[in-house]
């Protein structure tokens, strides 16, 4: 019932009488030749028969022990394809070696093989990456783009610094250089909320502008530490009053230009002014003096 009709639409018991489809017909005809003895093969024929049987072989070896790839990866290298080219782009505080030591690449990298998916993921937990991609550019190199995490400020907690980013989550730890005109964020905590207390601050424009530090106390409110060494302390509730009053107190009395170590705002209906070390010495000896001169014109008048 497998069999196709002859042309005169008989039926034969034979195989002659089959009429076999077209891509089986060769292969047939030549096993009858070797079955009769009529093929002659060709010369070498046994020589090329167990090269090939040696190579099937050795594809066979290599795919079972994980192999290809990289025989893949070294015939494409050899043939023009390996990675002679790398270009980063994006990349400011990242070093373009430690890019380099990421993608992992030898003398005979293939762009073919490569994994740049692999390679992405490697670049991006370097500490400035916060997004990453590499692309293959035919034929001999790779280009990396770099997105990098943006410091927004210094935080000191438990003798460490560290440079953190908007979000509070910590980047590097701080070794100096440009980033030392970044603000200085103190304390427990201080690192996930400072984000939206600075904003707050820099609505005072004149106060922000002397703020060198900003220092959580308790976990509930701030001290702002100012570059001329005074401390503000500000109310847990009520900050942004305190430091509207504290702007038009330093624009009348010039407060803060004074020889002023602490200006305590937390109480509502008070400001309470700690004068400096030097200041209450100066002023003890100018109290003395004038005591003293004081004494001396009243003996005069006796």
């Amino acid at each position: 019932m497998f069999a196709l009709r002859s042309r005169s639409g008989r039926i034969g018991e034979g195989l002659d009488r089959f009429v076999l489809p077209r891509w089986l017909r060769r292969p047939v005809r030549l096993l009858r030749r070797l079955g009769t003895g009529d093929f002659v093969p060709p010369r070498y024929a046994a020589t090329t028969a167990t090269a090939l049987l040696f190579a099937a072989t050795g594809i066979y070896g290599s795919w079972l022990g994980g192999r290809v790839p990289d025989i893949a990866q070294a015939v494409t290298a050899r043939t023009g394809f390996a990675v002679d080219q790398v270009r980063v782009i994006g990349h400011h505080e990242t070093s373009e070696i430690d890019v380099l030591e990421r993608l992992e690449l030898s003398g005979w990298t293939s762009l073919v093989g490569f994994d740049v998916d692999a390679a992405r993921d490697r670049v991006a937990q370097l500490p400035w990456v916060e997004v990453a991609s590499v692309r293959k550019i035919y034929p001999e190199m790779l280009e990396v783009r770099i997105q990098e995490r943006e410091p927004f400020a210094i935080w000191q907690h438990a003798g460490e610094l560290s440079i953190i980013g908007r979000n509070g989550n910590v980047i590097v730890p701080f070794s100096g250089g440009r980033h030392a005109s970044l603000p200085l964020v103190v304390g427990d905590g201080a690192a996930g909320r400072a984000a939206e207390f600075v904003e707050r601050v820099m609505q005072h424009p004149t106060l922000a502008a002397k703020v060198k530090g900003y220092v959580l106390v308790g976990g509930r409110r701030w001290n702002l530490k100012l570059s001329s060494g005074v401390t503000v302390k500000l109310p847990e509730f009520g900050a942004d009053e305190a430091m509207a009053a504290l702007e038009q107190m330093d624009e009348k009395h010039q407060l803060l230009n004074r020889d002023v170590a602490v200006v305590d705002l937390r109480l509502s209906d008070r400001v309470v002014v700690k004068m400096t070390a030097e200041a209450v010495k100066d002023r003890q000896e100018a109290f003395a003096k004038a005591l003293k001169a004081r004494k001396v014109a009243a003996e005069k008048q006796i």
